[in-house]
């Protein structure tokens, strides 16, 4: 039986009223489909590839898996639409940019979205030290946990054109600016 939802999503700062007749309608949808968003994108559908990833109160969220029975007034959502602008980029955008770090750019969501997840972790952990290049390539590869998720649901960030070193060298060009 179809739970309908109605509630207002605080997403990238701003209050949007949402509502849909299930409520296991995944996020991803509402945030494309309701709410016109371009960052977050339908990839695999399972939670592997990042295409869809988020944050939910500051925590790494695959959206495509995420129903809207589990997002509750007053959460915290992020995505890439609400990073920076053209103007004045996130150092995460800034440094995809200058790495040129996406071939394609169709996995640029996950990277940019799980790196600010991983980053802010380490920093809000009072980790302040720019990754190792083995430590961003343990986040990406899902061997390590990452910050506000247990080490059962790591997740893997998949990039098929093969930009994964110019994506490392991204993460520790932002990484720079945003520990200081």
């Amino acid at each position: 039986m179809a739970n309908p939802y109605t509630l207002t999503l605080s997403v990238d700062g701003e209050p949007h009223p949402v509502t849909g007749a299930d409520d296991t309608e995944p996020l991803l949808y509402v945030l494309r489909n309701q709410l016109g968003l371009n960052g977050p994108k339908f990839g695999c559908g399972v939670a592997q590839c990042g295409c869809c990833t988020v944050l939910v109160n500051g925590v790494i969220t695959r959206s495509c898996v995420t129903k809207m029975s589990a997002v509750t007034e007053g959460d915290e959502i992020i995505t890439l639409d609400g990073l920076g602008s053209t103007k004045q980029p996130h150092p995460l955008q800034q440094a995809f940019i200058d790495e040129q770090a996406g071939q394609c750019a169709y996995c640029s969501n996950a990277m940019i979205m799980g790196a600010l997840g991983f980053l802010n972790g380490r920093i809000s952990g009072g980790n302040r030290q720019v990754p190792s290049e083995d430590e961003i390539k343990q986040f990406l590869s899902g061997e390590s946990s990452q910050p506000g998720q247990s080490s059962q649901s790591t997740y893997v960030y998949l990039c098929r054109c093969g930009s994964h070193p110019r994506i490392v060298r991204a993460i520790q060009q932002a990484a720079k600016e945003m520990v200081h």
